[in-house]
């Protein structure tokens, strides 16, 4: 069943998805060569802490982290490791935090160091999929016709996307109704309605959209070893249009700066 929002509790799941959106540019602040994924767990955790809210993946189903890393061929819920990040990995960082019982759940590929053109095109047409997918999401459109913009950019582009993993319904639990896969037709799906929270999450493979899961029963890898990519925002639909609850912004600005 898909739980419509009130505008109230919308303005508490934007404040949600706003720690985790300054949470992230936290992140982009410390990401370099040589630090390791553990040392931003923490950084994530004591600023989520901060902000009267508490970090939205420590716990639950068992995670044992704030944040989820995933580095180059890692799709998505990379644990974070002692390992340090080097220069030219690609690694999406996942995030999450309940601010007043309400979920904020965001995520962002950055780029350590000098990346390869090869993975920079990776990391903006999966981007681009993310905002094709934010503009489908509409009153009068169907779920399935945010799936099938992404799948058509993504593919045209000549990479993989992942089936066995979509986005979401957000709210007073993470995973809500409705799926929201990367995938699909046009015209396919539940209707798009005011009220409506979702993530939306395209993962993009440079090669096929096949994947396994590691040992650790958590660590997503693509099935070909080969680079994946993975960008999240949490929407609201009001007034008949895609509102965009959380930000990059935070993340730009400390982009910027390092420049």
């Amino acid at each position: 069943m898909i739980i419509y929002k009130t505008l109230e509790e919308i303005e508490i799941m934007r404040e949600a998805a706003q720690v985790v959106s300054r949470t992230l540019g936290l992140v982009a602040e410390h990401i370099q060569p040589g630090v390791t994924p553990l040392e931003l767990d923490k950084i994530a955790e004591d600023y989520i802490r901060s902000q009267d809210a508490v970090p939205g993946f420590l716990g639950l189903y068992g995670c044992p982290n704030t944040l989820l890393t995933s580095v180059n061929d890692q799709v998505v819920h990379g644990l974070p490791t002692n390992t340090p990040l080097e220069d030219g990995d690609i690694v999406s960082v996942d995030c999450g935090a309940v601010y007043k019982e309400y979920y904020g759940d965001h995520a962002y590929t950055f780029q350590v160091g000098t990346v390869s053109a090869e993975k920079k095109k990776l990391l903006e047409v999966t981007y681009e999929c993310l905002m094709l997918g934010i503009e489908e999401s509409r009153l009068g459109n169907r779920i399935g016709d945010i799936g099938f913009v992404i799948q058509q950019h993504a593919e045209k582009n000549g990479y993989g996307v992942v089936r066995d993993l979509v986005g979401h319904g957000l709210g007073k639990t993470l995973h809500e109704e409705p799926q929201v896969p990367n995938y699909g037709r046009r015209g396919r799906g539940k209707k798009i309605k005011n009220g409506l929270t979702i993530a939306i999450e395209p993962m993009i493979n440079m090669g096929t959209e096949k994947v396994m899961q590691l040992d650790d029963n958590w660590t997503i890898v693509t099935e070909d070893g080969k680079p994946s990519a993975h960008f999240e925002h949490d929407i609201a639909i009001i007034d008949g249009k895609p509102e965009i609850l959380s930000t990059f912004k935070y993340i730009e600005e400390a982009l910027a700066k390092k420049k």
